[in-house]
């Protein structure tokens, strides 16, 4: 048996002698259209009867509003899928927009085209955009909020009034390495979570150098190493960091995905965590409890940093005004094995 034909708008209009605009214009409840009362019964008891419920293409054409944000990421494929952390912050998103009747669509963009994403706009498919983790070099986003588009941001951008949510990433760092001078390291070495083109980076940075700053540890550009949200990246500065005499005696790896390839060089050069390098990450994703051993690591609120996002876009959509600027979400310290030992002396 072939299932049942769904029913269409023309199913309702010939049910309730109207025509197909009609039905469209009391169905959407597009405002400033004159339809009497009887006529607006009559379509949506006929509607009821069908169990007819327009679809999002129905709503835009008529509204103009497509009832769906852009989510972009700023990071390639190879980045996206390896990142551990995304996945509940796009849940986040995905759950507070649907709470108010919206969907995500998710696009991927190079970041050597920050501008991939600008069509989404004008091609009227989302009415408004939530960029996370933005470049300083992305103007395109700009351009975009000055133009009036509802813009919001997981990430900061210097220089911008754009509103976002993000967490404090400088004091989180601080606090991960302050943990690690507090167990007796000097030498301590960081591996950023991506490229310092990244504010997120540059934030994490400044934690790092700002705890070593308060410590009188003088910093050392050799000892700091950018990864690239992967655990390649993790595992090949890593090799290199390993290569230096004196070599670290701790790290702070700015993204517990990064961590997992530092962990892995380390191992294979023979050497044992936290005995001879400690290791704090960032970000406390699900598995980090479950690595060998289990990682020291700043937890952060993933899920709630997606959801205050979505949930303040669609503020923007609405026309809504904002009480704050920014939202900064805190971040604490959760320590495991990989950093409990205190540093050995000879």
């Amino acid at each position: 048996m072939s299932p049942a034909r769904r029913a269409t708008s023309s199913d309702v209009a010939k049910k309730a002698q109207v025509s197909r605009t009609t039905v469209s214009f009391v169905l959407n409840g597009v405002p400033g259209v004159s339809i009497s009362e009887s006529t607006r019964k009559r379509v949506l008891e006929a509607a009821k009867e069908l169990s007819y419920s327009p679809n999002a293409a129905g709503r835009k054409l008529v509204s103009g509003k497509s009832n769906t944000i852009g989510l972009i990421l700023s990071q390639s494929p190879e980045q996206v899928f390896a990142d551990a952390f995304l996945p509940q912050v796009i849940l986040g998103v995905e759950q507070a927009t649907l709470q108010q009747g919206f969907h995500v669509l998710l696009k991927l963009v190079s970041p050597d085209d920050p501008s991939g994403y600008t069509h989404l706009i004008r091609e009227n498919h989302v009415d408004g955009i939530l960029l996370s983790g933005p470049r300083q070099s992305d103007q395109e986003i700009v351009r975009l909020h000055r133009e009036g588009v509802p813009v919001m941001l997981m990430g900061q951008l210097p220089d911008s009034d754009i509103p976002f949510v993000d967490i404090n990433a400088s004091a989180g760092a601080e606090i991960a390495v302050e943990h690690l001078i507090g167990s007796g390291h000097r030498r301590i070495a960081m591996i950023t979570n991506a490229p310092l083109s990244y504010t997120s980076a540059q934030q994490r940075r400044c934690g790092y150098m700002e705890a070593l700053h308060k410590a009188n540890i003088m910093s050392d550009p050799l000892l700091i190493k950018e990864g690239d949200y992967t655990p390649a990246s993790g595992f090949q500065v890593m090799t290199e960091l390993l290569q230096q005499s004196p070599r670290p005696t701790a790290m702070f790896v700015a993204s517990d995905v990064v961590a997992i390839g530092a962990l892995l060089a380390i191992k294979n050069a023979g050497l044992q965590v936290p005995e001879d390098i400690a290791v704090v990450g960032f970000d406390d994703i699900p598995l980090a409890e479950y690595f060998d051993p289990p990682l020291t690591t700043i937890r952060l609120p993933a899920y709630g940093l997606g959801w205050a996002a979505g949930e303040r876009l669609i503020r923007l959509i609405h026309g809504e005004g904002l009480d704050q600027k920014e939202i900064m979400v805190e971040s604490e310290l959760i320590v495991r094995a990989s950093s409990i030992k205190k540093l050995r002396t000879n």
